[in-house]
């Protein structure tokens, strides 16, 4: 400890209160460290990742991608999912390949600036890719992955032929709304237009809207806007008095087959859509539909727990709460409260769905919230929980939603990721591999994650992702 030959005077005054006098030097050098230690600049937040961190992050995802996808090219390709486990291949209709992983995956690699790679997916689409097969497929899946692939790689790409293949799979699809309700059957052929599956869900109905309205707009044809509208206003008319939508309907007669309401699978994305459908074709109407039917889930099936903000399920007539679960599917709804202004409540949701992702250190596909059990203990490579940190970074810039999806990316490389690409788990808990990578891996999980990380490779302000993360813009 150093020391000084300089005396320092106290004086006591007279109500005892001390004065310091510091020596002429001493005085001297005590205000010029005051000066100096002023005009310091101030340390950065130490929330605040740096931005080369950040920029580290999104080359890594981008390199995941890439070894993901070129596993799917030496295994699979050109069928249309990898199982990367036992590196084979996966056609959904048999002896029928849709090239779903390409068609998926093409608009990510154009945002992520692989050049060679989108040329070469896009060649392969343009040349190879037929509809015209005697085929059932299921309406919903073809519409969020091909139709919507299709579409926005064409306004990324300006590639006339992914439209011309688009407005050809349009037609074909168009048959799934000629019922007598004009809610879509679940199936229509390709070839034949024959229809089937009468007995659908909000989410297969609801669901249409997004592509089908874009393709209307770029081909001028009304038709792909007005059937898959009259849908959505067939189903938002066949909600209860209190305002919810139950889990299945007869899109023949109108009546609901089950009275189970949530926001989860079966549900979701037709709450997503309605918010949307007003965000990318400015539709007033949609937004009423919204703002009405959102009120209704925040009343009845809105549920706090031990200070957390879950959404359960209940009755769609009475609103009585008939279960306590939360999973992997109803993660997108931070997102969609997020860009419907409804910022606190989509934070407090998020932080919900990462405490049920910390719980095992991968999200189940479905947990008990109420007594943070694991319910189905399945992971099939969802992204829904990363949109929602993308969306909310993006309205908020709060960076621990740049955290958590380091979290999220760590994970994923930690427990799913295989010599040969990436692949679904059947338990999270015990961490046993399954053996599939979906296309919407390429198309969702991973897109998301590189734009959490690169926020400017897309204008967030003039895009609505579909609900494969398809982003779609207003170039109409």
């Amino acid at each position: 400890m150093a020391c000084t030959s300089e005396r320092i005077a106290i004086s006591i005054g007279r109500d005892g209160s001390r004065t310091t006098k510091l020596p002429p030097v001493t005085e001297a050098r005590f205000f010029l460290s005051a000066l100096l230690l002023a005009l310091a600049p101030l340390p950065s937040p130490a929330a605040e990742p740096p931005p080369a961190d950040n920029a580290v992050l999104a080359q890594a995802v981008r390199s995941e991608f890439q070894f993901a996808w070129q596993a799917y090219a030496r295994s699979a390709l050109p069928h249309d999912e990898l199982k990367p486990v036992s590196r084979g291949s996966r056609d959904w209709h048999e002896g029928a390949s849709l090239l779903m992983t390409p068609v998926d995956a093409l608009d990510t690699m154009l945002l992520m600036g692989l050049t060679e790679e989108a040329e070469k997916t896009r060649t392969l689409i343009a040349e190879k890719l037929s509809f015209d097969r005697d085929i059932s497929v299921k309406n919903f899946e073809i519409t969020i992955r091909l139709l919507g692939g299709l579409l926005s790689a064409y306004q990324l790409s300006g590639d006339s032929r992914l439209l011309a293949l688009a407005q050809d799979l349009g037609n074909r699809l168009l048959p799934a709304f000629d019922s007598p309700t004009g809610m879509p059957y679940m199936y229509v052929n390709l070839k034949t237009g024959k229809t089937s599956g009468a007995v659908s869900n909000p989410a297969e109905i609801g669901t249409l809207i997004l592509e089908f309205g874009t393709l209307s707009k770029l081909t001028k044809r009304d038709v792909f806007y007005q059937k898959p509208r009259r849908a959505l206003a067939e189903l938002f008319r066949r909600r209860s008095a209190i305002g919810l939508v139950g889990e299945e309907i007869d899109v023949e007669t109108g009546q609901w087959k089950s009275p189970t309401s949530h926001v989860g699978g079966g549900i979701d994305s037709y709450y997503e859509y309605l918010v949307k459908c007003e965000r990318l074709f400015g539709d007033e109407e949609c937004g009423r539909m919204a703002r009405e039917s959102l009120a209704a889930v925040h009343r009845y099936l809105a549920d706090e727990v031990d200070g957390g903000l879950w959404y359960g399920e209940a009755d769609k007539d009475s609103g009585k709460r008939t279960s306590t679960t939360y999973g992997a599917l109803h993660a997108y709804l931070p997102a969609v409260l997020a860009i419907s202004g409804d910022v606190a409540r989509a934070r407090r949701l998020q932080d919900s769905g990462f405490r049920m992702w910390t719980l095992a250190g991968i999200e189940p596909e479905v947990l008990d919230y109420k007594v943070m059990k694991v319910v189905s203990p399945g992971y099939p490579l969802r992204p829904e929980i990363i949109e929602s940190a993308y969306t909310l970074y993006q309205v908020t810039k709060d960076p621990r939603y740049l955290e958590m999806g380091k979290r999220f990316f760590e994970d994923l490389k930690r427990f799913c990721r295989t010599d040969a690409g990436y692949t679904v788990l059947k338990n999270v808990v015990t961490k046993e591999k399954g053996d599939l990578m979906p296309s919407y891996f390429l198309a969702e999980t991973l897109k998301y994650l590189y734009l959490l990380f690169a926020p400017d490779a897309l204008d967030f302000g003039r895009v609505v992702f579909n609900t494969e993360a398809h982003p779609l813009k207003r170039t109409w």
